[in-house]
């Protein structure tokens, strides 16, 4: 079997092999290759110790020396080269005690955790595959290399791995493989949140994310996320519904496009469910206030799982407003985009979308629908530019100061109240009608002191309904005075 190998690897592979060492593309690259895909990097096996390969390169730097590897720069770009090692006793289901060098590549092959994986490649002696990876790429199946068991309590984090593998590459996994998964998924809890996140996101944006059901029946999610636990036990009896929360939330996590944010807020929109739910007396279920509730619970579960600020404030806020619904209107949508932000409502379209095909086929039509006006509300809102948040007005806290308004909390009270008037009446976000006459009035007003929020809006109400637009003195001070 032939894999072309980049030039540079080939580089690094052959300087190793010219001074009597072997030397092996190995691992995920070569399991890639096999199956046609184009690796995201090059792994490097070798014989040499880490001191040995380092005396042979100009540029390289320790990576993880004392597990054998470190990395070689060429051309300013950088390759792991790693020595034959067999792992001494795992002592905390992550890390072996101790790694013994060893000038075995078989040895270096059998420390490894799926048979795919542990495939090496030069093209001087083709593909090595002692533990019959091959044939179960052929047969796509995830299978560790020798006992599972004794795979997975040496490292526990291979139990997602092999979940993450099976739902990247539509894999099944064996059945030896997956009974060891099932005995040693409680060892999980001795993985660190940071390591599982990054296996929960790759399984997330994977081909099939529905596997999330099989981390449940294999007991993965009572150790990672029992929330999502709860989700599965809990039912929805109601016409809008046909699945549980948690098959529904599988089924809406499948429906929307593969992106870390839309995707996480799919997992977690329904999150609250379980503990909100009630039942009338005819048996119907309602889960009033979960959304509220759902931003609170998943602020909880991404901080728990170590997600950065702002994919945890993007999700929050998400599954805060996944149920926000509206007639398809104008200043309804205009106002949606205030409250969800004018960068997540494209998302937020994307959510109710999968939220609605993921539910029974009861009103869809009509919710589906109801989605498509607002979609093209939102896009005509684009394309005429239309004011939906403070940044966007024409008036601006500086022009309220320079015409003079003591600056104060009362700027922003002002600047709300004027948001509020051209979200209804988009027509009126122009200097032009703000330094009217009307203007005049509404200025007085505010270098009054701006008493409260409320006059504000109702005075600029007055100004967008031509009611203090005489010329006449006494009549402006009538306005200015009727608030």
């Amino acid at each position: 079997m032939k894999i072309f190998l980049p030039e540079k690897v080939n580089f690094i592979i052959n300087k190793l092999k010219e001074n009597g060492y072997e030397a092996y593309a190995v691992g995920g690259c070569v399991r890639d290759s096999v199956l046609g895909r184009v690796p995201d990097d090059w792994d490097i096996t070798t014989s040499a110790t880490p001191n040995e390969t380092k005396a042979l390169f100009r540029r390289t730097f320790d990576t993880g020396i004392e597990h054998g590897t470190i990395t070689v720069l060429v051309d300013k770009e950088a390759f792991e080269v790693t020595t034959y090692r067999v792992d001494g006793e795992y002592e905390d289901s992550r890390h072996p005690r101790e790694v013994v060098f060893t000038r075995s590549l078989k040895e270096d092959l059998l420390r490894r955790d799926f048979t795919i994986n542990a495939m090496a490649y030069n093209e001087e002696e083709g593909l090595v595959d002692i533990f019959g990876g091959i044939e179960d790429l052929q047969r796509k199946m995830i299978r560790c290399v020798g006992n599972a068991r004794e795979r997975f309590g040496e490292d526990a984090l291979r139990i997602l791995r092999a979940v993450r593998f099976a739902a990247q590459l539509g894999f099944r996994i064996e059945d030896e493989t997956m009974e060891g998964i099932r005995k040693l998924a409680p060892t999980l809890a001795n993985i660190s949140a940071e390591r599982i996140q990054v296996e929960l996101v790759k399984m997330l944006v994977s081909p099939n994310p529905g596997l999330l059901a099989l981390s449940y029946e294999l007991g993965i999610t009572k150790v990672v996320l029992p929330e999502f636990d709860e989700m599965m036990r809990t039912g929805q009896e109601t016409p809008h519904h046909m699945y549980s929360v948690g098959m529904h939330t599988l089924k809406a996590v499948e429906q929307v496009r593969a992106d870390k944010v839309l995707r996480l807020t799919m997992l977690l929109h329904d999150v609250a469910k379980p503990q909100m739910k009630t039942v009338d007396a005819d048996g119907v279920a309602h889960f009033k206030m979960h959304d509220v509730k759902g931003a609170e619970v998943a602020k909880r579960i991404l901080k728990r799982l170590k997600f950065d600020n702002d994919t945890l404030g993007k999700v929050t806020k998400l599954v805060q407003y996944h149920d926000y619904r509206m007639p398809a209107q104008p200043k309804n949508v205009r106002r949606a985009m205030n409250k969800i932000g004018e960068e997540l409502f494209p998302y937020y379209l994307e959510i109710r979308k999968a939220d609605t095909m993921a539910q029974s086929e009861y009103m869809r039509e009509e919710k589906l629908s109801n989605i498509a006006g607002i979609e093209r509300c939102y896009k005509e809102i684009l394309k005429k530019k239309e004011c939906v948040s403070l940044k966007m007005l024409a008036v601006s806290g500086s022009d309220l100061i320079a015409d003079g308004m003591q600056p104060g909390k009362q700027i922003g009270a002002v600047l709300q109240a004027l948001l509020e008037l051209v979200i209804e009446q988009p027509e009126y976000n122009t200097k032009e009608i703000y330094w009217s006459k009307a203007g005049n009035c509404a200025r007085k007003l505010f270098c009054r002191n701006t008493h409260t929020y409320k006059m504000s809006v109702i005075h600029l109400e007055r100004i967008g309904n031509n009611e203090c637009r005489g010329s006449d003195e006494r009549e402006r001070s009538k306005c200015v005075g009727s608030i």
